[in-house]
């Protein structure tokens, strides 16, 4: 009997090891998918169960724009028809949070992961109003590729990434964005391409420094919701999920 449990057992790490599945540990999508978005700090919360939408809405709205689609595990902006998409916010707000996803961007495209995004449309009209952005970018296909701090990995017109670690246009990109205890740390590919204070004096002049300035809120707030930017370019993502710290 031992010996065949063992058997099985080998026979299912093999199983997993020769698995070509694409994505950030996928072995544990599954289980990821079933998980409750209420779940406490320490469990990965699935927000991308891979058939619906539902722990998305697009911002200032019940419900999600019809531009916004799910099939085979992603989820992309379809911009072929005149439907409406919209920022995707997050149905929770989230502190402290290790977030993890993956995106690949269209020819010439642009888009944006944001965060501590607050929703209330009296103030702040769009989702930027409030969140700080990791940038999603075609470097070589956009403009904004030729603006120091606008480039793919950047703390969007804040800090520049460094080392530049994007993969060529439609490629998936692995991405992980940290915020705990006043840290930030972005990751891309790998690698850490921007780490910085939250909050403190430098973080606030480098507000005053940059096309935020005016935006009374922009990045002060400590808890909030996570944003996935509709800029009229397609967008793919994939393996959304987050814990809070």
């Amino acid at each position: 009997m031992k010996a065949a449990f063992a058997s099985a057992g080998l026979a299912l790490l093999m199983a997993a090891c020769n698995s070509n599945t694409p994505g950030i540990e996928n072995q544990e999508e599954n289980a990821l998918a079933q998980q409750d978005t209420t779940s406490t700090s320490g469990e990965w919360i699935s927000l991308l169960d891979g058939q619906s939408l539902q722990h998305w809405h697009s911002y200032g709205q019940e419900t999600t724009g019809s531009a916004w689609k799910v099939e085979d595990g992603v989820l992309y902006l379809d911009t072929t028809g005149t439907a409406a998409g919209g920022d995707l916010v997050t149905e929770q707000e989230f502190e402290d949070f290790h977030l993890q996803l993956e995106w690949k961007i269209g020819e010439g495209g642009n888009s944006g992961i944001m965060f501590y995004v607050q929703e209330d449309t009296s103030k702040y009209p769009e989702p930027y109003n409030t969140g700080p952005e990791m940038q999603i970018l075609h470097n070589e296909g956009h403009p904004d590729g030729k603006i120091i701090k606008h480039r793919a990995g950047d703390l969007y017109d804040l800090i520049t990434a460094t080392p530049e670690a994007a993969k060529p246009v439609g490629e998936w990109n692995q991405v992980e964005v940290i915020s705990r205890d006043n840290q930030l740390q972005f990751v891309l590919n790998g690698q850490n391409v921007v780490t910085t204070t939250l909050w403190d004096d430098n973080w606030r002049q480098m507000i005053a420094n940059s096309k935020f300035k005016d935006m009374e809120g922009f990045g002060t707030f400590q808890e909030g919701k996570i944003a996935l930017q509709d800029h009229g370019d397609p967008v793919w993502f994939r393996n959304i999920r987050i814990k809070r710290l």
